[in-house]
């Protein structure tokens, strides 16, 4: 099924204009149009593979359109579909290009892009997008919302587990700063070696345990100065940074996880601030869903980073 035969769903004529669904209102991406947000797919999960992960999240950006389809329309601006980019070839490199391009061809029109993986490979290639765009202009922040660092060295190829690690490389190659956030960071899931590379990469981040309704108003000072330090921001989520009851289909469901009473509210300032140029899901593998669960948080993400 083709990514525009996926909008379609239920129909309340009854009570007329404002009975709209995403599916009434998605138009396909034509290149030009007013101002909105360009839905990206980026159906891949050859990171993943490589990163000894549990594939199929290359099935994830038609899942999560077929859940946001009949999602109550609540929007102002248009949504557009514009596709997805493909990686049946195993070369992840040129998939990352592909991506790059069509994210920096989004923002060059105006448009908010919203991508939605597959692995969280997809980093790479979404930055590497915006990265194009900005050619060098103001400091970018990347906030990423993981139980994992994903700074693990690339050696012979990039995983899902290499995206930071790449993105700090290339910031060192153009003479740009690296501003990383991570936040939901599990202990058990990362080892010394980790944790040590993201302190010599100066990375703020924040365990999962920190993270809860009590401590928001830190978190959220935290998160203002961290902003005040960028022109420009890119949101990363990691679904797995969700707990395992919540978020079950991804590839290493968390044990303890964040709330998404703790995640919802750190979106909504993140968009306050007015600098956020660019945003993914990552992770979501329907393969390993159960009764949808997974998709239907993913859906209400992407209705809550766009509303």
């Amino acid at each position: 099924m083709s990514e525009m035969q996926i909008w379609q769903g239920r129909q309340d004529p009854e009570d007329g204009a404002l009975a709209l669904r995403w599916h009434d209102r998605v138009q396909p991406w034509q290149g030009r149009g007013e101002p909105g947000v360009v839905l990206l797919g980026f159906a891949c999960d050859e990171g993943v593979r490589r990163n000894k992960g549990r594939v199929g999240a290359a099935g994830a950006p038609l899942a999560v359109r077929k859940l946001l389809a009949n999602t109550a329309w609540h929007l102002s601006q248009p949504v557009y579909d514009g596709g997805d980019v493909c990686c049946e070839d195993g070369d992840l490199d040129a998939a990352h290009g592909r991506l790059a391009d069509r994210v920096a061809a989004a923002l060059g029109q105006g448009q908010f892009p919203l991508v939605l993986g597959g692995g969280h490979e997809v980093a790479f290639g979404s930055w590497s997008g915006l990265n194009r765009h900005l050619n060098g202009k103001g400091r970018v922040g990347i906030i990423n919302f993981d139980a994992h660092f994903d700074l693990r060295m690339k050696l012979e190829q990039a995983s899902s587990g290499t995206p930071f690690f790449q993105i700090a490389e290339q910031c060192a190659a153009q003479g740009s700063p690296f501003n990383y956030a991570c936040l939901g960071v599990a202990e058990t899931a990362n080892t010394a070696a980790l944790f040590a590379r993201a302190e010599a990469l100066g990375v703020w981040h924040v365990l999962d345990e920190a993270m809860t309704p009590t401590e928001l108003p830190a978190l959220l000072n935290g998160l203002d100065a961290f902003i005040a330090r960028c022109d420009h921001l890119y949101l990363t989520i990691d679904l797995d940074v969700l707990p395992a009851a919540v978020m079950p289909g991804v590839s290493a469901p968390a044990a303890r996880g964040v709330e998404l009473a703790v995640i919802e509210p750190l979106i909504a300032h993140i968009r306050a601030s007015g600098k956020l140029r660019l945003a993914d899901l990552a992770e979501y593998n329907p393969s390993l869903d159960q009764d949808n669960r997974s998709a239907r948080v993913a859906a209400r993400l992407v209705h809550q980073l766009t509303k």
